[in-house]
């Protein structure tokens, strides 16, 4: 019988699942290549600065949207609405902002602007997209300035502590996260509201109505920000600041975000494919360009493997989450990301009445601890077991507490006694950030004080675990993602390739004649 400070785990066995992980990434790095979205494109637009809308049908409708919209009536997105732009503009002579208003104002249509020379409309595309990409790197270095100048809680060495705001009204939003960085939080989550991410557009301006969060919106992601960086100046310490980026706005909502200056976001496709039926391909292909977008912008992508635990035993499924970290990694590394923007998502959701349940949670928490070293891991407190027993709801959530900071999580999302209850009031977050408190700093350092044996319960549990990830990659791999994902490997959610919400947004393209710079300017690997 040994002890050591790590589990030991086969690291032979991890790097095979990252082979396999890679031949599966592959997959998605074809369809990459071959295929564009409107969402894409979408984003696209918004990057060069068409973040405006309209009033149609008595509605704000995106000018990004409607220009998209048009280009596809006129079978000219192929190209990329990047081409199209450029070639308007060289047309009329007009600039973004121009174009931008006589499209809001007449109705332009620049799906029907005679062609304009190839080679200058190409030289101009290319010359938007750099303007645009100095742009968002400066964003990233602004930010990061800001960083530097005032305290930041990762310097701490202990988990972030991670609440959520969810009241549907941005401006109620914003007392709530005051409240809650008063008391110690570290990170303000914004719900989004229920069902936003099957809107095929991104809602404009603050919101004050919204079931179930808040509307994920640009005029609401900049309100959020100055509250917080107000209350960060008081207070000599940096806050960040989360939101949403999945479903059919992905890419959309990615740059809104490094525009306004987030740090965190909620981004994999994974979750839109099987909790909200969005078409798998749209998903995969609009992920890909959103973390390009993150990676420049310096954002920490959040997975959403805790989500496949709340529809499956959580004690059994520990292979499926492990499986889909090992292809979350590879699509961000693919996307130019690091491995130190990946806040890899898991969860303590086993069954609490389970006997040494508090054992296995604390194997799997180390396991990926150790398989993903230097991500700042996004740990999920228990949600599915929760009841009004508000009592041993809190007492879940200081064992909790302690698995993170024992197993050195970087990200904590906390829970609240009264969740199974009623959306949170104040005082539940705070006894929640209270614990918190006393949990993370009791017990800082805690994880050099204590080693695993060898032959202990804990690392048989987590070697199984890896051992069934391999064998479950292995099968991936065989039959393909998108054909695993019809078969239920994931959640025991099947979604089908053709199906799902956002499918008449995916089309092919030809690269010798579509134009998309920001792939490289942003240091696609694909």
């Amino acid at each position: 019988m040994a002890y050591s400070a790590t589990l030991p785990l086969s690291t032979r066995k991890i790097a095979r699942c990252r082979e396999i992980a890679r031949s599966i990434g592959g997959e998605v790095a074809e369809l990459v290549e071959s295929h564009s979205t409107v969402g894409t494109e979408r984003a696209v637009l918004r990057l060069l600065g068409f973040n405006d809308a309209l009033q149609w049908e008595g509605l704000l409708f995106p000018t990004s949207n409607f220009l998209v919209d048009q280009l596809k009536a006129s079978e000219r997105l192929n190209e990329g609405a990047l081409f199209w732009v450029a070639n308007a503009l060289l047309s009329t002579g007009l600039g973004i902002s121009e174009l931008e208003q006589r499209t809001i104002k007449e109705g332009f249509d620049i799906g029907k602007v005679a062609p304009f020379d190839k080679s200058k409309v190409a030289k101009l595309a290319n010359q938007l997209a750099k303007d645009s990409f100095r742009k968002l790197v400066q964003y990233r270095k602004t930010r990061s300035g800001l960083k530097r100048k005032l305290h930041d809680p990762v310097s701490e060495k202990r988990p972030l502590k991670y609440v959520i705001v969810a009241t549907g009204n941005i401006f109620e939003d914003v007392t709530q996260a005051r409240a809650a960085v008063m008391d110690g939080a570290d990170a303000i989550a914004v719900i989004r509201s229920t069902a936003q991410s099957l809107l095929d557009y991104v809602p404009q301006g603050t919101t004050t109505e919204g079931f179930g969060g808040t509307y994920a919106t640009q005029a609401n992601f900049r309100l959020m920000r100055q509250a917080l960086d107000e209350l960060g100046q008081e207070q000599n310490r940096y806050i960040r600041l989360t939101n949403y980026c999945s479903g059919l706005c992905m890419s959309e909502i990615a740059v809104l975000a490094a525009l306004e200056g987030l740090d965190f976001l909620l981004n994999d496709a994974m979750y839109g494919i099987l909790f909200r039926d969005i078409n798998p391909r749209r998903t995969l292909i609009d992920q890909h360009f959103s973390r390009l977008i993150c990676g420049v912008s310096d954002i920490w992508i959040m997975t959403g493997e805790d989500n496949y635990m709340k529809t499956t035993d959580a004690k059994e499924s520990g292979d499926q989450v492990l499986a889909s970290q090992f292809i979350n990694e590879v699509a961000a590394l693919n996307a130019g990301m690091t491995h130190e923007q990946m806040s890899i998502g898991h969860a303590m959701e086993m069954d609490p009445s389970y006997k040494k349940v508090i054992l296995y949670e604390i194997a799997r928490a180390q396991m990926t601890r150790q398989i993903f070293p230097k991500c700042p891991l996004k740990y999920m407190c228990n949600t599915k077991y929760k009841t009004g027993d508000i009592f041993t709801s809190h007492a879940v959530d200081t064992v909790f507490n302690f698995i993170g900071s024992f197993t050195q999580q970087g990200v904590l999302l906390l829970g609240m006694p009264t969740e199974a209850v009623h959306t949170p009031f104040l005082q539940d977050r705070s006894l929640s950030i209270r614990n918190a408190n006393y949990i993370l700093n009791g017990s800082l350092g805690i994880s050099n004080e204590f080693g695993y044996r060898s032959d202990g319960e804990i690392s048989r549990f987590a070697q199984k675990v890896l051992d069934d990830a391999l064998k479950l990659l292995e099968k991936i791999d065989g039959m393909g993602l998108l054909k695993s994902i019809e078969k239920r490997y994931f959640a025991d959610v099947s979604r089908t390739v053709e199906g799902g919400k956002g499918a008449a947004g995916v089309f092919p393209v030809e690269r010798k004649n579509y134009l998309n710079p920001f792939f490289e300017l942003m240091g696609s690997k694909i």
